[in-house]
């Protein structure tokens, strides 16, 4: 939904705002502002903050009034709550460690962590991800200045820890991901899955497909390497996922579209597999040279052909290398940040995401961050996006 200037009459998901409000902030925004920070701004108006103020109330009843000489009366003695980003315990978002996971479906977004690395074939580490996504994620506030949304105030997150992974056997850690990820799909909270290396595709995609009723299940997949091999040093590891997963009878194929595929990683006999089932590959230049917008809508079009329901696993390595120190094959020549958070506000604001998986961030070879950062970012942005557009909560 586009934010128009002159007539700012509506939140960013299109809750009609009190035309006296309207008219008031009408005359607030000069004409300087871009198309973009008109919209922005005109958005965080209308904004409310109940939930900002149900977070002060109960760090004070739960963390104690702070001390005497603290002029702001809303600090407790000990955090509970967004602030300080540096204090607290390490949740996604600093949202609320929920250890019984049979409540996940009171929730309208689940979180999470596969630390599993056993399908890396080159340096691992990717077992370490899903701590290194949760830490720098408190490091963000719950609003996006560009896109108009207040997670806290729109839709409830909780973070349920990680799953217990088997680093000696591939084919148990990959059953315990899909019960994982199929409890929390059928609950219905949105999966959003920390991984991890890429192998984790095939379990991931496996614990949504029964759930559609024999309805289609379609992959948007971001990388540099297109993992349609069928076997990799005579296992399914990370270059095998979407062999895997599109043997699954309802998850075709044809609705496989992969975004950034290129360089020197790229094994021929996933290339042969992709082409001889009809798969979709667009390279960076393909993507940079047609547009992010055409190319964003042609991998909804294949994705959703024919698809009930469309899962976006995106592996860091797809931006290049300089951004994404720490992974386990960096490339040269991918997407920079901001074409590649276009290309997934663009998928985020179609349709409805069956969940999310970011994988591939390995935080022992990461450098300030960075690519635990790019992680959370992405992971935010489908969230803002998906609320932007009133596909959550589901119930919106």
């Amino acid at each position: 939904m586009h934010y128009n200037p002159n007539r700012p009459d509506h939140t960013p998901d299109g809750t009609p705002i009190d035309p006296v409000e309207a008219e008031t902030l009408a005359k607030q925004l000069h004409g300087n502002y871009g198309p973009e920070a008109a919209y922005a701004v005109a958005a965080e108006a209308a904004l409310p903050s109940t939930k900002y103020e149900q977070e002060i109330a109960r760090g004070l009843e739960l963390g104690l009034q702070g001390a005497d000489s603290i002029v702001d009366r809303s600090i407790p003695t000990f955090s509970r709550g967004e602030l300080p980003h540096f204090a607290g315990i390490n949740t996604f978002l600093k949202a609320p460690y929920v250890e019984d996971v049979r409540r996940c479906g009171e929730y309208d977004v689940a979180v999470l962590g596969v630390p599993f690395d056993g399908g890396t074939t080159y340096r691992s580490g990717t077992r370490f991800g899903p701590q290194g996504i949760r830490k720098i994620s408190a490091l963000y506030g719950p609003y996006s200045f560009e896109l108009g949304v207040d997670l806290r105030e729109s839709i409830t997150i909780a973070d349920l820890g990680d799953v217990f992974t088997i680093p000696g056997n591939i084919e148990k850690c990959f059953d315990q991901i899909t019960k994982a990820v199929s409890h929390v799909y059928e609950s219905g909270a949105l999966p959003v899955v920390l991984g991890g290396d890429h192998s984790i595709g095939y379990p991931t995609v496996r614990g949504v497909a029964p759930h559609l009723n024999g309805g289609n299940l379609g992959i948007i997949h971001f990388d540099r390497h297109v993992d349609t091999q069928e076997t990799d040093l005579d296992e399914r590891m990370h270059t095998t996922p979407w062999f895997h997963a599109t043997d699954i009878p309802n998850v075709p194929a044809k609705n496989l579209v992969q975004i950034g595929i290129g360089g020197w990683q790229a094994p021929r006999p996933g290339v042969k597999v992709g082409r001889e089932r009809g798969t979709t590959i667009m390279t960076v230049t393909d993507c940079v040279e047609m547009g992010i917008e055409e190319a964003a809508q042609r991998a909804l079009d294949v994705a959703w052909d024919g698809a009930d329901a469309v899962w976006l696993s995106f592996d860091v390595d797809c931006l290049d290398a300089a951004f994404v120190p720490g992974t386990g094959w960096p490339e040269p020549g991918g997407f920079l940040p901001r074409e590649v958070l276009k290309f997934i506000q663009i998928i985020a604001d179609a349709r409805p995401l069956a969940g999310i998986e970011v994988v591939e961030c390995a935080p022992p070879y990461d450098n300030a961050e960075i690519t635990a950062l790019i992680a959370t970012r992405v992971i935010c942005d489908t969230l803002g996006c998906l609320v932007r557009s009133g596909h959550l909560p589901k119930n919106s």
